[in-house]
């Protein structure tokens, strides 16, 4: 099993989100090293939905640029419907983790298979459910993940992007592993 430090930043808009993973890009963090997560609709809006076109995937929706820019630079992603939070969007690998927590019926007291997901790596479960609440609050979580020297890099970059949180979770188990 590989041990990894991850660090999670909440973010109250898409915008904010998209700088926060540019940023990282930008600065040489690997792509296949986080993960983003939010909804992928708004109720004001008539039509939601996704589509795969070969290896690139189309989203309609009032974040449909967002969400389709991130799933062609991530590795990995899945669109579902999480009961009280709503229809989410998970893209890099903690998409696999989330796919593993509904396939293998993972259940943590109170948790959604969005909240197992990040319990099944290590996150606390205090930390999953403020993670939820945002998500379910229109918010969006970037999660890095790699060695501590890698994350104490990506912490530099993140912190002065005014997060609402950010969380340095030393010593979880690889989302790799999880899935």
């Amino acid at each position: 099993m590989t041990q990894h430090d991850v660090l999670i930043a909440v973010y109250g808009t898409h915008t904010e989100a998209d700088k926060a993973v540019g940023m990282l890009i930008e600065n040489g963090f690997h792509m296949k090293n986080f993960s983003v997560v939010g909804k992928g609709y708004h109720t004001d809006e008539k039509i939601i939905g996704f589509y795969n076109t070969g290896d690139r995937m189309k989203f309609w929706g009032k974040y449909g640029g967002f969400w389709g820019g991130l799933w062609g630079l991530l590795f990995g992603g899945i669109f579902l419907t999480v009961p009280v939070i709503g229809p989410i969007v998970v893209v890099g690998q903690l998409a696999a983790a989330v796919i593993a927590a509904i396939e293998g019926a993972v259940l943590v007291g109170g948790l959604s298979a969005l909240g197992a997901a990040f319990f099944s790596i290590g996150i606390p479960k205090d930390s999953v459910i403020r993670y939820e609440k945002a998500i379910e609050a229109d918010g969006f979580v970037v999660m890095a993940h790699g060695p501590a020297e890698e994350i104490a890099g990506a912490k530099a970059l993140l912190e002065v992007s005014n997060p609402a949180h950010l969380d340095w979770h030393q010593g979880v188990q690889s989302t790799a592993a999880a899935a």
